[in-house]
């Protein structure tokens, strides 16, 4: 409890002093500057027919003086490369393809014949099972000092790289990664592929997802940005710094968790060599993504994380309370042991130890009761804390019923959801230590095709 409120102070914090540093900010000086770096936007697709055109239409318009959009077919075995070389006049040519981090073999790469697209990019290559694989081979190909990763069917602000540059640029210690808020979209609506009105999703587990998602960002990632503890920078959208990258070695491509396990490699990288950095999040929501409204497809999602954190704690395990590494060995690496990986198992334990307490007669109901009501309170009282800080930093919502919406979402979420967060959590943990295979494979999941209403897709993890 104590450690959630001061993630409240600090992120209540850190947003202040953002707002007040970039609220003067002039974004056209920015955009009108030649000293701005160059942005690689990468993009894998595996099977994204539904979703490519609009996909990078999006990823092309973006509001940046100095960018290139890179997608990388990963194998598609659905007609995601015809489609790309159909809408934008590709053409395949020969390229000096650096493969400075090793990937499954590139077969072709394309340009487009329209001038219109010369910033687009296509890589043609053998499915590499993982998205890790994918970024890799985008990342040898480009261009520019910085990339942004993100996933072709996620939607972006229009603005999204001249907000997330700014730490690149204002810092006066060496940025290597930065990310920004994430949200859900799938009750949201599109009008031409960008965000018209944000909506609070109305599904099951999409609702529950969205309070989630909120809790994260906005308190969590960025209270441990204000002291440069940050150990994530999600997938979906993360801005890197490319030398760092490579230096570091990649994505890795085993690792079930491959966006914390980069940013955890490369602040290990950094530390080693003695050198000052910093990894950063800004609270501006600049991309919305669809969320698993299956539980069929959530539970495979949680698993896959839960394995993920424990694969990266594993690999990087000198960290653990090593001085060397300073906050990160410290403070960040210790909580994610405790507080994100063993609280599961613990959590766990302690249920079947109360059933067992209540089975013999060796429980104190008075007692038991005034504590089961404090915890359940102080625990509606942080995400409720999250959702109104939420709506005074951003006001993303038009209507106050979503607002009273998500509230009560709050008081029921510990009984309904939470309870099936922890049953995946536990389950990560299992084929972990059984060393049981858990599978990419191909999920269902929803997309939004040319007149925004729901289709359906495969997508690669």
């Amino acid at each position: 409890m104590s450690s959630y409120l001061v993630l409240v102070i600090l992120s209540i914090l850190e947003i202040g002093r953002y707002k007040a540093r970039y609220k003067a900010m002039n974004y056209q000086a920015l955009l009108n500057s030649p000293f701005v770096p160059g942005i690689s936007v990468i993009a894998p697709a595996y099977n994204e027919s539904a979703t490519i055109r609009n996909g990078v239409h999006t990823l092309l318009a973006l509001n940046y003086p100095k960018f290139e959009v890179i997608i990388i077919n990963d194998g598609s075995t659905d007609d995601t490369l015809e489609q790309l070389i159909d809408e934008y006049e590709l053409k395949e040519v020969d390229f000096a393809y650096n493969e400075e981090i090793v990937t499954q073999p590139v077969k072709r790469i394309f340009k487009s014949t329209n001038p219109v697209f010369s910033k687009l990019t296509v890589i043609d290559k053998t499915n590499g099972k993982s998205k890790a694989d994918a970024s890799n081979a985008g990342i040898n190909i480009a261009n520019y000092p910085l990339f942004l990763c993100t996933d072709i069917d996620c939607i972006l602000h229009q603005d999204t790289l001249i907000k997330m540059v700014k730490p690149f640029v204002e810092e006066t210690t060496r940025v290597i990664a930065t990310g920004a808020v994430i949200r859900i979209a799938n009750s949201c609506e599109l009008e031409n592929g960008y965000m018209k009105r944000v909506k609070v999703a109305s599904g099951f587990l999409p609702l529950f997802q969205e309070l989630e998602y909120i809790r994260a960002f906005l308190l969590g990632r960025m209270a441990w940005s204000r002291i440069n503890g940050l150990m994530l920078v999600s997938g979906g959208l993360g801005l890197f710094d490319k030398e760092i990258v490579l230096k570091a070695g990649g994505y890795n491509h085993v690792s079930f968790g491959e966006d914390m396990e980069l940013i955890t490699r490369m602040r290990i990288w950094m530390h080693d060599q003695k050198l000052k950095y910093k990894v950063t999040y800004i609270p501006d929501s600049l991309c919305w993504t669809e969320v698993p409204s299956t539980l069929k497809v959530f539970g495979n999602q949680r698993t896959r994380w839960a394995k993920g954190l424990i694969q990266t704690i594993w690999f990087h395990k000198k960290a653990f309370f090593n001085p060397k590494y300073k906050i990160f060995g410290m403070l960040s690496f210790p909580y994610w042991v405790f507080f994100e990986w063993l609280a599961p198992i613990i959590e766990a334990t302690g249920i079947l130890f109360y059933i067992y307490l209540i089975v013999s007669g060796h429980i104190t109901w008075s007692y038991t009761l005034i504590m089961l009501a404090f915890i359940y309170s102080f625990s509606v009282m942080v995400t409720i804390i999250s959702i109104l800080w939420d709506e005074i930093s951003g006001s993303h919502y038009t209507k106050k019923r979503e607002i009273f919406k998500l509230c009560l979402a709050a008081m029921v979420e510990p009984f309904v959801f939470h309870p099936i967060v922890l049953f995946f959590s536990i389950k990560g943990n299992w084929f972990f230590f059984t060393r049981k295979q858990l599978k990419w494979g191909d999920m269902k999941r929803k997309g939004f095709n040319d007149s925004n209403t729901l289709v359906y897709q495969n997508e690669q993890p």
